[in-house]
C-alpha cells in the first residue's frame, strides 16, 4: 500500500499544557480527567475527528497533546474549563503550540531556546 502524499495528510499540532495545583497530579489521573472533559465538551464524534492523543511525555505537571490543526481552538477551550481533578482545584494552562514534536518538547516543556 502506498503512503499518502504530504499534501493529502491531515495536519497536526502539538499543544503543551501545564497543570497548576497545590498537590501533585500523576499522569494517569490527568489523562483521564482531560479525556473526560474533552469528550463532554466536544462529543464522541468530534473527539474522533480531532484525532486527539495525549502523549506520555509528562514531567513536572507538563504534558503534550497531539491534535488536528482544525480542532486546536476547541481543545484549548475544553482545557480551560477543567477546574477540578480528583477533588483538587486545578488550572490547566496552554503553554504553547508547535507543528513539530521536537520543538514542542524543547521550547515549551523545558524552556530551551
Amino acid at each position: 500500500m502506498k503512503k499518502l502524499l504530504p499534501s493529502l495528510r491531515e495536519k497536526k499540532r502539538y499543544l503543551v499544557y501545564e497543570i497548576i495545583s497545590k498537590k501533585s497530579i500523576n499522569f494517569q489521573t490527568a489523562k483521564k480527567a482531560i479525556y473526560d472533559n474533552i469528550s463532554k465538551m466536544m462529543g464522541e464524534l468530534e473527539l474522533g475527528k480531532a484525532g486527539i492523543q495525549i502523549l506520555p511525555d509528562y514531567e513536572m505537571q507538563k504534558g503534550i497533546i497531539k491534535v488536528s490543526n482544525k480542532y486546536l481552538d476547541k481543545l484549548r477551550a475544553s482545557l480551560a474549563l477543567i477546574d477540578n481533578i480528583n477533588n483538587n482545584k486545578v488550572i490547566v494552562a496552554s503553554r504553547g503550540v508547535s507543528g513539530a514534536i521536537n520543538k514542542a518538547r524543547s521550547k515549551f516543556m523545558w524552556g530551551v531556546k
